[in-house]
């Protein structure tokens, strides 16, 4: 592949923009300026490094967020920062996109990836990948209200019952919530439903994905690929 396509494959701006990037000595291969945009190279593993900043080639981008409060799943906010605004340039302009958007209150694991397959695998209702939720409540968390989640709640824009796949209590006002389903607002609608108040709402895991506690809130860094989501065979049980 030429460089001058990599660099664009890579989010480095127009065609043109990544031909003047290296005719303007800005791009080095293994520590040397490489100044010929059709200078041939292998992708697969290259790492070169732009404006003074190593930059890994992927074919897709697959990228693991810990989103902060006070940021929104939006490339238009209304009221809060873009959670996009956490993202280097060459990614934003790759149009990474948000698996599974998470209220702006809301913390914890997001996903973003440019890959339009993986998108509708994480999303589809029939393939039920669990997603797994820390759930602060304004009043005590009791067995009935776990056992109202499980067996499914009503929600007023659904005649059909709304279920948990998984829930227990972890604290006196804190529950854990797995939920294969992705409806809008649902962990606080459902928690309403069964009688209490969702406070505070983090999102732990993602299918097989667990997010690392070394990573901070409003960090990022790159996934391997769907193997790292889905499990080897597939999204693995939530726990």
């Amino acid at each position: 592949m030429r460089l001058a396509q990599v660099l664009f494959s890579q989010g480095f701006g127009t065609r043109r923009e990544c031909d003047n990037l290296i005719l303007a000595g800005e791009v080095r291969l293994h520590g040397e300026v490489v100044d010929d945009p059709a200078h041939e190279v292998d992708p697969h593993g290259l790492v070169f490094n732009v404006e003074g900043k190593d930059w890994p080639f992927h074919e897709k981008a697959y990228v693991l967020m810990h989103k902060p409060a006070g940021h929104e799943c939006s490339h238009r906010p209304s009221a809060w920062p873009s959670i996009y605004t956490l993202l280097p340039s060459p990614l934003r302009l790759r149009d990474v996109q948000a698996v599974g958007r998470l209220d702006q209150d809301t913390t914890g694991l997001l996903i973003l990836t440019d890959d339009g397959a993986l998108i509708h695998r994480l999303t589809s209702p029939k393939k039920h990948v669990p997603k797994v939720y820390e759930v602060g409540t304004a009043q005590p968390v009791t067995e009935g209200q776990v056992a109202q989640l499980l067996a499914g709640v009503v929600l007023h824009d659904d005649p059909k019952p709304v279920s948990a796949a998984a829930c227990e209590i972890v604290g006196e006002r804190q529950l854990r919530l797995t939920l294969t389903q992705g409806k809008y607002h649902q962990v606080k609608r459902m928690v309403a439903a069964a009688g209490n108040e969702v406070l505070s709402l983090h999102r732990s895991r993602f299918g097989a994905l667990v997010l690392p506690d070394d990573l901070a809130p409003g960090q990022w860094r790159w996934l391997a690929g769907p193997q790292d989501i889905l499990g080897s065979g597939g999204a693995a049980p939530a726990r």
